[in-house]
């Protein structure tokens, strides 16, 4: 145990024995250091704080032959000891962050064996040449993914059963504890018992020295001195049994807890190889499907459908890996009619979930660390940073609010929102039969908007309306139905949904973004052509190869802010950036999904073929951080001003074109009068013939 530990609020040094005709004896440097808030010292320039400073009084008083040295020697000692105390606690920092970069390495060391054991069953299970032989590894991995739940269980229960122990262990503590407590008031009790003795006696030697100096005896001042000397060892061996107790409780607790940690890591990362591994077997169970005919065909037929409705639960399984409904209210696997794009979904979610456990125990808990450390949201660096990496649910409703409340400074207006919510009910916009029809189409696959009279489709409906009154030039547009959705789904309060839907379509997107003309998206679509044949010249040539028109599949990506095209959690990220920043975070995406499926793209040869990949492979991104890196790192340089530059080129040859199209159509629509006019002095005359 080190000289720190060793210290108590009842240890104390021991009193100098005096006598007539030698001096105070210094004390030993190798006793135990007293604590701060117990030691026999005088503060300077101050009133005595402890009991025995009075007797420390006494002492200089009477024996004025005691060195000055005593105090330069005290001194010296409490300095080398601080000095020691504060090297012991470092050299402890130091053993606990190499004994926690020890663990790390053993769990990267646990996860490279892990991999290179999966890695070495995909090699057996391809090397295998018969299809019985592979059925069998098939069965083999199957009872493996039983076993793998079953030891999650048996690790839940172990968890459960530390936790109690633990509370055992902290209610011994506070029994200890109180213990301490209450022999620390009966010290304090005997500390003031000795101080008044102490004053009697050396008031009654004063007194007798005073009247007669003889009848001092120093031999009862000797035998008083030995019985104080006699109670404080008393004191000092119960201080150090208490001691002991105390850190061997602590050092259980420490133990407990390091114990709890490692077992909460070893379970999430065991969840994260489940939810793999289920991946990787259904994954391997449809690229069987395609290569096998007849009766095993339809068996992993029947093995895959009843993976694909989570067939699990009915057989008591209490693990389930993946939830219903996320945090917003979204499926996490969507009821699709066909059968291959639920299991694809299935696949999707586990991937998701794998992925998410293992950026919460790694990643996550530092960001939301910083999250809650952050005294107020100031525009920065680091919060642009930290919101690029995705705002924590808890913190994103309030981070939202700010974000709205700083772009609309001058001008947001008190009651405007009831005031229109007011023109609503007395006039009828012209947009209001559309926005009906819009409002069931709106997010299907979340719960709260699944019902026509759920509370969230009559906010959609106010909040859509209030925006066609509050913008009579755009009204409503196709996609602004579901920018109101994920604002209310987020804010939850209706009047700051509505203001989140008025910053996106008046001061983030540029004009006529939402026209009826839709003249600054077609703009945009231009613009991130370009943008994507100079980051990715080989995917363009493949694509313009192959007659294949992008802008078909990203122009929704930007009209709703990618809402319905990604799945919710690397949505909800890209929203967040996309506040803050403004529309470059848009093309940043855009970019970063077609870079995150290059390849695959790459691969097909076929005009058919590419469009069907294309319109689904935005819900095979599962890697939220990957996406986010190849956006802010690789997709760069890719500035504002950039941006502005080519949207301004873009849109006088958009609106040159559009000018010679009205000229085409005025002339075509001349011929077609001019035609119709002699059709019909055709028909007179021709009626005067008959005549």
């Amino acid at each position: 145990m080190s000289q720190e530990d060793s210290k108590s609020v009842f240890y104390f040094e021991d009193i100098p024995q005096i006598t007539a005709t030698e001096d105070l004896p210094v004390q030993n440097m190798g006793e135990t250091a007293v604590p701060n808030e117990l030691a026999l010292e005088e503060p300077k320039n101050q009133q005595s704080v402890s009991p025995y400073g009075s007797l420390k009084k006494k002492y200089k008083k009477r024996y004025s032959t005691l060195p000055h040295s005593f105090e330069k020697l005290t001194l010296n000692r409490n300095n080398s000891q601080d000095k020691v105390t504060r090297m012991q606690q470092e050299i402890l920092t130091l053993s606990a962050e190499l004994q926690s970069q020890k663990e790390v390495v053993k769990l990267l060391h646990k996860a490279l064996e892990t991999m290179q054991q999966e890695k070495q069953a995909s090699s057996t299970f391809l090397a295998t040449e018969t299809e019985t032989a592979r059925l069998i590894l098939l069965q083999e991995k199957v009872r493996e993914v039983a076993h793998i739940r079953r030891h999650i269980e048996l690790l839940k229960e172990e968890k459960l059963k530390l936790e109690q122990e633990l509370c055992l262990k902290d209610s011994h503590i506070e029994e200890l504890k109180q213990h301490v407590q209450m022999l620390m008031e009966k010290n304090n009790a005997k500390q003031e018992v000795i101080l008044k003795l102490s004053e009697q006696v050396f008031n009654y030697d004063d007194s007798n020295n005073s009247r007669n100096p003889c009848r001092v005896t120093l031999k009862s001042q000797q035998e008083e001195i030995e019985h104080l000397k006699d109670d404080i060892g008393a004191y000092k061996l119960q201080n150090r049994f208490l001691n002991s107790e105390l850190y061997q409780v602590t050092k259980l607790w420490r133990s407990t807890a390091e114990q709890e940690r490692n077992l909460i890591m070893k379970c999430a990362y065991m969840e994260a190889r489940n939810c793999r591994t289920e991946s990787k077997y259904l994954t391997t169970l449809r690229r069987l499907q395609e290569s096998v005919t007849g009766v095993e065909k339809r068996i992993i037929e029947d093995v895959l459908r009843d993976s694909a409705n989570d067939d699990a639960k009915e057989h008591g399984l209490s693990l389930n890996p993946v939830r219903e409904y996320d945090e917003y209210g979204f499926k996490t696997v969507p009821d699709y009619e066909i059968d291959d794009l639920k299991l694809l979904a299935k696949i999707q979610a586990l991937e998701i979930k794998s992925s998410n456990v293992l950026n919460n125990e790694m990643t996550e808990r530092t960001i939301k660390a910083k999250w809650k450390n952050m005294p107020e949201l100031v525009p920065s660096d680091e919060l642009k940073t930290l919101i690029r990496y995705g705002i924590p649910v808890e913190y994103r409703r309030e981070v939202w609010k700010w974000i709205v409340s700083h772009r609309l400074q001058n001008v947001r207006h008190q009651n405007h929102y009831a005031e229109l919510l007011k023109k609503c009910k007395t006039t009828q916009h012209p947009a209001s039969k559309q926005i009906e029809l819009d409002l069931h189409r709106t997010l299907t696959s979340n719960k709260h908007f699944a019902s026509p009279s759920s509370e969230f489709v009559q906010k959609l409906r106010r909040v859509l309306l209030a925006f066609s009154w509050k913008n009579p030039t755009i009204g409503y547009c196709q996609g602004l139905n579901r920018l109101a959705a994920i604002a209310l789904l987020v804010l939850e309060e209706e009047e700051t949904a509505f203001w989140c839907l008025y910053t996106i379509v008046e001061i983030l997107m540029p004009p006529d973004y939402y026209s009826k003309t839709l003249t600054a998206s077609q703009v945009d679509q231009r613009v991130f052509k370009d943008l994507l044949s100079e980051k990715m010249p080989r995917l363009m040539a493949h694509v313009e190869q192959h007659n294949v028109d992008i802008s078909m599949v990203t122009f929704n990506w930007f009209l709703a802010v990618f809402v319905e095209s990604l799945v919710t959690d690397i949505l909800l990220r890209v929203w967040d950036a996309f506040l803050y920043e403004g529309t470059k975070v848009l093309f940043r995406y855009a970019l970063a999904i077609f870079k995150y499926h290059e390849e695959e793209i790459l691969k097909l040869h076929d005009n058919l073929e590419i469009y069907q990949y294309l319109r689904f492979f935005t819900k095979t991104v599962t890697d939220g951080r990957k996406l986010m890196s190849i956006a802010f790192n690789d997709m760069n340089p890719l500035r504002m001003r950039q941006l502005r530059n080519r949207r301004a080129a873009h849109l006088e040859k958009l609106k040159a074109e559009l000018h010679e199209l009205e000229k085409i159509q005025e002339e075509f629509e001349k011929s077609q009068e001019q035609l119709k006019d002699k059709d019909l002095d055709a028909g007179v005359s021709e009626d005067e013939d008959e005549v």
